[in-house]
């Protein structure tokens, strides 16, 4: 059913695409049952015709005496059966599918029917094959009562064969209809050890029960010569061969088409694509594979929307960390550096202009400071209102912190006032030892840097607002640095900052600050 390197979202690229238009979509349903029909029969008919003919010769019906029904029933017959099963069995069949021609949310009821469509269809055939199979032995069996077992077997093992044909390429047409049927949550309606057995049963058994029947009739029947039982055997052997290859055919394509479907999906999942989704269109245990793909997926989807967001909210390494290893509270000692910029006026800043504004200010002003943090392998471990601690060096390992925080800060200062000049910020830059972990209780918790080194930075920030255009940081921040980010600072004084007993060294960044 699917042509090589060619796919569908229905597993076969005669049944066109999912967002097709709704009037094409109609037309190829009713085009693909009418010649999958006509295509079964056409089948049986020639089987029919070759096992009477040529398969179990005798009696023959070829006698002058059953011309009459050669030329006249049987022709009739046929044309008739064609007639009804193609107008009166696809009219009715499409009449209870037309929510699904409309593109209508289909009712508990009409997904059911939609799903025994196949069946409905595969039902009528056998109807029509069993009346002919009464009529035809009656008719024959009136002028030689010989015939009655040859027109029973024949007729019999031909409408089996159609039956099982008409189901799997009914069921092939109608993929589209069950995709929406099943949209709705009905369960499966048949399984995949029916669909196995009945295929087997019609392709091969009953052609096998056909050769022992025409051995059983050869033992009673003295008329019968070697060369007919041979002939017989071979007829039914060849059909049991094709009808066998064709029906297990059919049966492996209804399993391949929807596991392919699945399989191109999962390399799609493989590429990153989490909104991949595969139509659910199989009424067996392989429909639930469909299914609990599609779930798999939306649960990694979602699982890479929380792992985003939770980045966002805590720091990329944070989380990666976290998902890592079981959090724990507590946390190790590391040395870092640490830059803490905080908004000058931010009070006279919210009272002066509307909030959406202030708020509006406020994320530009994160903006440039999340951007030059991260450029430099920094954290930006905390909003705190209006200022902003960023840590070089924990939870990721960094070679040479000092460099890039100090570096960080100087394009702080230069980005903010070419891009936010409606804002000042100080910017304090420290370096040391802290207790770098996760902080709270075991229900809710961050985390965080605790040390002098935090301290420090935050006091040089309120120290660095009476000109901000001049970072601040410590002296053991620019002693740890290269040489070439130190030629970037000028010492200016040795002062003992609000809250700390240790006098620190004050270096500012060369006025104006260069990158």
């Amino acid at each position: 059913m699917r042509f090589p390197g060619q796919e569908s979202d229905f597993g076969s690229v005669l049944l066109g695409s999912a967002n097709d238009p709704v009037r094409r979509q109609r037309i190829r349903i009713q085009l693909l049952i009418t010649v999958s029909l006509l295509t079964a029969n056409a089948i049986g008919a020639g089987m029919a015709i070759l096992l009477v003919v040529v398969g179990i010769p005798e009696p023959s019906v070829l006698e002058a005496q059953f011309w009459w029904v050669n030329f006249i029933v049987v022709p009739v017959y046929v044309g008739i059966a064609f007639c009804f099963g193609w107008v009166v069995g696809t009219t009715r069949v499409l009449r209870k599918l037309r929510w699904a021609l409309r593109d209508e949310r289909p009712s508990p009821k009409q997904a059911r029917d939609a799903l025994r469509a196949p069946w409905t269809l595969t039902r009528m055939q056998l109807g029509l094959w069993l009346v002919a199979d009464v009529l035809f032995t009656l008719c024959y069996g009136i002028q030689d009562p010989g015939l009655i077992p040859k027109i029973v077997l024949v007729i019999g093992l031909s409408g089996a064969v159609v039956c099982a044909i008409s189901y799997l390429l009914t069921e092939f047409s109608l993929r589209p209809v069950a995709a929406q049927a099943l949209e709705t949550g009905i369960t499966r309606r048949s399984r995949l050890r029916t669909r196995g057995m009945l295929s087997w049963v019609l392709g091969s058994g009953i052609p096998i029960v056909g050769m022992m029947l025409v051995v059983l009739f050869a033992v009673f029947r003295d008329d019968t010569t070697k060369t007919d039982v041979f002939i017989a055997i071979m007829v039914l052997g060849a059909t049991a061969l094709f009808t066998g290859l064709l029906l297990n055919y059919l049966s492996i394509d209804a399993i391949k088409a929807p596991v392919g479907s699945v399989r191109q999906a999962m390399t799609r999942v493989e590429g990153g694509d989490t909104d991949v989704r595969v139509v659910v269109y199989d009424g067996t245990e392989i429909g639930d594979l469909q299914r609990g793909f599609n779930l798999m997926v939306g649960g990694l989807g979602e699982r890479e929307r929380m792992r985003d967001l939770f980045g966002r909210h805590v720091g990329r390494e944070v989380a990666e960390a976290a998902l890592a290893q079981n959090p724990e509270l507590g946390g190790a000692e590391r040395v870092v550096a640490v830059v803490f910029i905080d908004v000058i006026g931010s009070t006279t800043l919210a009272a002066s202009r509307p909030p959406n504004e202030v708020v509006d200010l406020l994320n530009r002003f994160f903006a440039v400071v999340v951007t030059a943090v991260e450029r430099h392998h920094g954290l930006v471990n905390k909003f705190e209102g209006d200022a902003v601690l960023a840590v070089f060096g924990a939870p990721l390992e960094l070679d040479d912190t000092a460099t890039e925080a100090l570096a960080a800060a100087r394009e702080i200062s230069i980005d903010l006032a070419a891009d936010v000049p409606e804002l000042a910020a100080g910017i304090g830059v420290s370096h040391g030892p802290v207790v770098a972990g996760n902080v709270g209780a075991i229900q809710r918790f961050e985390y965080t840097v605790i040390g002098d080194a935090v301290n420090e930075a935050a006091r040089l920030s309120e120290l660095a607002k009476k000109d901000p255009t001049r970072p601040l940081a410590s002296g053991r921040a620019v002693t740890a640095a290269t040489t070439a980010e130190a030629a970037h600072w000028d010492w200016q004084e040795k002062t003992e900052l609000r809250g700390r007993s240790e006098v620190t060294e004050v270096h500012a960044a060369k006025h104006p600050p260069t990158v």
